[in-house]
């Protein structure tokens, strides 16, 4: 749920370890996508860092391809033959955003594990430049950025899957609660207040939305049925 940032130059696949999955009772994380290392890749995370400043300067009206290759430093062709439009720039981004490492907090419980979430989506929504709110406001307007972030939560999602599982360990949640509508419940006011009403930064938001949902799902709101028995 971090936001997305500019790629540091991937190391030669090759020798690259991928991660082991963890056992902890839910899926496995998709495994980070494997890019050429070397000057291509410092190509790119000079192309994608200069994209997203070009965005968060200008918005995506005044975002050209000719800006981000001035700004890169890089010939407009290298833009053009690789990314061919701010779209295709801008699904890269959101795309490098799911090769990091990220994992969620883990604090020993939900409700602290949900507050420490929504901390960062806070952090990172309410940053300057404002990186995030403008890649999700592009995506309104671009279907390929509009695909990656789509790609890019459903990991994110996936990644914060184990934070329900270990409550459930724990004995704080029924079984069968279903992650991702916990996860949205928690994170959802996050978004609402800062995206769609544009609140002022509140410091309570984070662990109060965290509270309400770890409430919620602690009662069984967010507890699967169990499976009917045909006789």
């Amino acid at each position: 749920m971090t936001p997305p940032a500019a790629p540091e130059p991937e190391p030669d696949p090759e020798t690259e370890a991928g991660p082991e999955p963890e056992p902890n009772g839910t899926r496995p994380p998709p495994a980070p996508r494997r890019r050429p290392g070397g000057r291509t890749a410092r190509i790119r995370a000079q192309v994608l860092d200069a994209a997203l400043a070009e965005l968060a300067e200008h918005g995506y009206d005044g975002l050209t391809t000719d800006a981000v290759a001035a700004r890169a430093g890089v010939h407009r062709t290298t833009v053009y033959r690789r990314w061919g439009d701010v779209g295709g720039l801008l699904a890269d981004v959101l795309d490098a955003a799911g090769d990091d490492d990220w994992q969620p907090p883990d604090t020993g419980s939900l409700e602290g594990d949900l507050t420490a979430l929504n901390e960062e989506i806070q952090t990172g929504m309410s940053a300057q430049p404002p990186v995030m709110a403008a890649l999700i406001a592009a995506s309104f307007r671009s279907e390929k950025a509009a695909e990656a972030q789509q790609r890019l939560w459903e990991d994110r999602y996936a990644r914060c899957e184990i934070v329900v599982g270990r409550a459930v360990r724990r004995g704080e949640l029924p079984p069968r609660t279903d992650a991702r509508r916990l996860l949205i419940a928690a994170t959802a006011p996050l978004y609402h207040q800062l995206v769609l009403l544009r609140t002022p930064h509140d410091p309570r938001l984070p662990g109060h939305a965290a509270r309400t949902a770890a409430l919620a799902a602690a009662a069984g709101a967010f507890a699967e049925p169990p499976p009917e028995v045909h006789t």
